[in-house]
């Protein structure tokens, strides 16, 4: 993927929790420093897939929780939230995506170097793969579009009751690994970490 997103630094300033404060001249360089850091070390990457689907209510789930069942696969995605969501759809895509390995090393280095920069990367980095979710999903909506299907959000593991655990089912399932280098630990942190899977209807 080419890496021509651009990052909005209004957003890297929400992600930081400023509310219109003024910024002195070094802080406000150091932002603008780590935006084009981000830039030049991310390598930003996406796949997805999609897959029929129906709803399973709770009266009808072996489990007792509702959920989506992705057809032709063991995998339902469990949970009241992600039925809600999903539950009036007929197909869903998957979406997996991240900034690469070369964004967590320098986060790594920052981290032990200086707080305030690697905070201020992070914001940079939250801001940066949101946009390339955003690719992933303009690219879905004009599939979808094609066969007159309209759109839910975006909705990822670890929202609401949807479970963090789902996380290795999704990434097995889009085989993300090969695809993108995207995994997940036994405890469900994505690695490279500033990643993103989401669920669209």
């Amino acid at each position: 993927m080419d890496n021509i997103l651009n990052i909005n630094r209004e957003e890297v300033l929400r992600y930081l929790g400023y509310k219109n404060q003024s910024l002195d001249f070094e802080l406000s360089g150091l932002i603008d420093s780590c935006i084009a850091q981000c830039l030049d070390i991310s390598a930003p990457r996406y796949c997805y897939q999609f897959f029929d689907c129906h709803g399973i209510s709770q009266s009808e789930s072996a489990s007792s929780s509702p959920g989506i069942q992705l057809e032709h696969t063991n995998i339902m995605l469990t949970g009241e939230n992600i039925y809600s969501h999903l539950k009036n759809a007929s197909k869903v895509a998957i979406i997996a995506a991240t900034l690469g390995t070369n964004y967590d090393n320098k986060m790594r280095i920052l981290q032990a170097k200086s707080m305030t920069q690697s905070l201020i990367l992070d914001a940079c980095g939250s801001e940066y793969i949101e946009k390339v979710c955003n690719r992933a999903q303009a690219e879905i909506r004009q599939l979808a579009l094609k066969d007159s299907f309209t759109m839910t959000s975006r909705f990822s593991p670890g929202y609401g009751d949807f479970p963090l655990s789902q996380q290795a089912e999704i990434l097995q399932l889009l085989n993300s690994s090969l695809k993108i280098g995207l995994t997940c630990t036994t405890s469900y942190i994505m690695l490279p970490r500033k990643s993103i899977t989401a669920v669209i209807g």
